[in-house]
């Protein structure tokens, strides 16, 4: 039996931002994994590790400072580099019909002189050229699913509480059925029913034959709906694991990824010493060498990770046993 083709299939993804006096900062380093048809992967880790930098690369939506290595092929269709592609065939093939995207600012992805509903059967229309009541009734049922309630279609952005602002983009990515979507902090600004509710609409919208990534700080929304983890620090991605084996049994490999789970409160609410290095002036070696109490002299060097079937962790001392 044949394997299907990984919906997006990242090898080596670099992005780098040129700065002033020559300066540059490394946002994402070697990034690399697959995404399969019905398949959540979750992308984890501190503010400003790089996580929406990557989401940004993949729809060609980074600054003009930015140099991009790497690839990042997207599948399920004609084969798209995204990182090699022009404007024009993001714009008018790639970004709503194949990528659907939940901002992490939804508020600046609305559009402040329309209402809710508008933008909902506009985006419609655009992807499937339906006119007439149809498009009226999808955008309903859009907005149903993402939990937006129905009296507030007519409201404008400004009108919104920031959840339901979010709420609002979450319909808006749901609407045009994209095979991949990209959640950008999904459930900010949502309380907890909310949230479960809104990471079981994303399942549900991968188990009908999708791919998804989203990019979160709320664990507990990643152990509810993802297939997979991958942890990022400075730039990194330095644990890829099944979500089973993160969230149960041993728990993460990497320092810092069990360092995560620990700051949890339900898991005694440990922070992790220090703070991250910054992305300008990241060490040669083992970027988080300097928080880890497992650090030697063999972490000047820098960890690879080789991801795989099972748990892949960039660490020198990944073997070692923790105790929890």
């Amino acid at each position: 039996m044949t394997t299907p083709s990984p919906v997006l299939s990242v090898r080596g993804l670099g992005v780098r931002f040129r700065m002033r006096g020559g300066r540059h900062i490394a946002a994402v380093t070697d990034a690399t994994f697959d995404l399969a048809v019905g398949e959540c992967l979750a992308l984890v880790g501190e503010s400003g590790c790089g996580k929406s930098v990557l989401a940004s690369a993949l729809l060609g939506l980074l600054p003009g400072n930015a140099q991009t290595t790497g690839s990042a092929v997207l599948g399920g269709g004609p084969p798209v580099d995204l990182l090699a592609a022009d404007e024009r065939t993001l714009a008018r093939t790639v970004r709503g019909r194949r990528i659907g995207l939940v901002p992490q600012s939804p508020a600046a992805h609305l559009t402040p002189v329309r209402t809710v509903r508008s933008q909902l059967v506009e985006v419609l229309r655009e992807l499937t050229g339906e006119r007439g009541p149809a498009p009226g009734k999808a955008a309903e049922a859009a907005a149903e699913r993402a939990a937006y309630p129905a009296d507030h279609l007519d409201r404008y952005p400004h009108e919104l509480s920031g959840g339901l602002a979010q709420r609002a983009a979450t319909a808006l990515a749901l609407i045009g059925d994209a095979p991949l979507l990209l959640a950008d902090e999904p459930t900010t600004g949502l309380d907890r029913e909310l949230v479960d509710r809104t990471a079981d609409e994303l399942r549900r919208h991968t188990d009908d034959g999708r791919a998804l990534l989203m990019i979160t700080h709320d664990l507990a929304a990643a152990e509810r709906i993802a297939d997979r983890v991958a942890v990022m620090y400075a730039g990194r991605i330095v644990e890829l694991s099944p979500a089973r084996d993160f969230f149960g049994g041993e728990g993460p490999r990497h320092p810092y990824a069990r360092g995560l789970l620990d700051a949890l409160p339900e898991r005694g609410f440990t922070p992790i010493p220090g703070m991250p290095p910054e992305l300008g002036d990241l060490p040669d070696g083992c970027a988080f060498a300097a928080r880890c109490p497992r650090a030697t002299d063999l972490c000047a060097t820098p960890p690879a990770l080789a991801p795989g079937p099972g748990p892949a962790v960039a660490c020198h001392h990944a073997e070692e046993r923790v105790d929890a």
